[in-house]
């Protein structure tokens, strides 16, 4: 199947959105980019263009290896992109400071450490 496929319906396609429409939102919102550039729901696909999807405020980085316009299982999908999405960073998630139940109001040293904290964190 190399035929020229919609870039809405490959997306779908190959399992990165769950609706057509969903994908379609994408590509207008400027979340999709085939080869550098933003790009229009209805502009083609072909083997060998690289895509950008942005998700979850990351980027992921797709090779075409096969064009689909009709959705398919999972594994099948997996075969017709290549990922070279990097590694993401491991982050550093901010705890959240918790007081047992009951202990009463955080105290003047209790507060400023609480502060502290979250200074570092940039909260």
């Amino acid at each position: 199947m190399s035929e020229q496929v919609r870039i809405d319906a490959w997306l779908w396609a190959v399992r990165l959105y769950k609706t057509r429409s969903a994908a379609t939102a994408a590509c207008r919102a400027g979340h999709i980019r085939r080869n550098g550039d933003p790009v229009k729901a209805s502009q083609p696909v072909v083997p060998g263009d690289t895509i950008r999807v942005r998700q979850h405020g990351f980027d992921r980085i797709l090779e075409v290896t096969r064009t689909l316009a009709k959705r398919v299982g999972a594994p099948v999908a997996h075969t017709c992109y290549i990922d070279h999405t990097p590694a993401r960073p491991r982050e550093v998630v901010p705890q959240v400071p918790v007081r047992d139940r009951g202990t009463g109001r955080p105290t003047k040293k209790d507060r400023r450490e609480m502060e502290k904290l979250k200074k570092n964190f940039n909260l």
